[in-house]
């Protein structure tokens, strides 16, 4: 006789689960939950993007630098000149002095620069734009900047006491290049300030006058 079945509880037939169904109600679950995770992910993450900006600007630089250099090399006009001296800006080398000795002879020879007293330490400066040729003690001259501005014009500093510049510096007008002293032959600190053209040296007071600076007054102009 069939045992009888409690039908208190009863929700219809129960089916015993094989190996099989269970594995695949498994690896269904696992594939649904990863799909889920995934798409959350995706939603968190930002979407990869190009930096336009930064590309434009980049391109912008390089095609800026490459035309520059075409300018440069074509001389042109428009090409900037910030920091750059123009060639003809001639200054005075001493902002404070006094003029105590002239360009001519003197003691029975000649005495090739005019000679601007001041303070030991003071600050001399390149009166114009050049390269330093020389920059160490030369003898009479002691410590001694010479400094060649092309077309034959080199100009002569002598008796400092501390350089500032070195030997194949180029230097624009206003640059520092020395410290005024008493070495060399001298007596008491000053500038000897001459200029040579054609490796003669000339009357610097009036070739100075020419390019807009006055000594003598302690006056100079922005260009010649």
């Amino acid at each position: 006789m069939d045992d009888e079945i409690p039908r208190g509880n009863y929700r219809g037939r129960h089916r015993t689960q094989t190996p099989h169904s269970r594995f695949a109600a498994v690896f269904t679950t696992a594939v649904v939950g990863a799909g889920i995770v995934a798409l959350g992910t995706s939603a968190a993450l930002p979407e990869p993007r190009t930096d336009t900006l930064s590309l434009e600007a980049s391109g912008s630089f390089d095609d800026i630098t490459a035309r520059s250099a075409d300018r440069v090399s074509r001389g042109d006009s428009h090409t900037s000149t910030t920091n750059q001296p123009a060639p003809d800006v001639w200054i005075l080398p001493l902002r404070n002095y006094t003029l105590t000795s002239f360009y001519g002879a003197r003691w029975g020879r000649l005495h090739p620069g005019v000679d601007l007293g001041a303070p030991q330490g003071t600050p001399f400066m390149a009166v114009a734009a050049g390269k330093v040729v020389v920059c160490r003690w030369n003898g009479g001259y002691g410590y001694n900047v010479m400094i060649d501005h092309g077309d034959g014009i080199v100009t002569v500093y002598g008796h400092a006491s501390k350089l500032l510049c070195r030997e194949g510096q180029t230097v624009r007008a206003g640059d520092k290049i020395a410290l005024t002293g008493n070495t060399g032959h001298s007596f008491g600190s000053h500038l000897h300030f001459e200029v040579r053209q054609n490796d003669r040296p000339v009357e610097p007071l009036s070739f100075m006058r020419r390019h807009g600076v006055d000594i003598q007054k302690h006056t100079e102009s922005i260009y010649s």
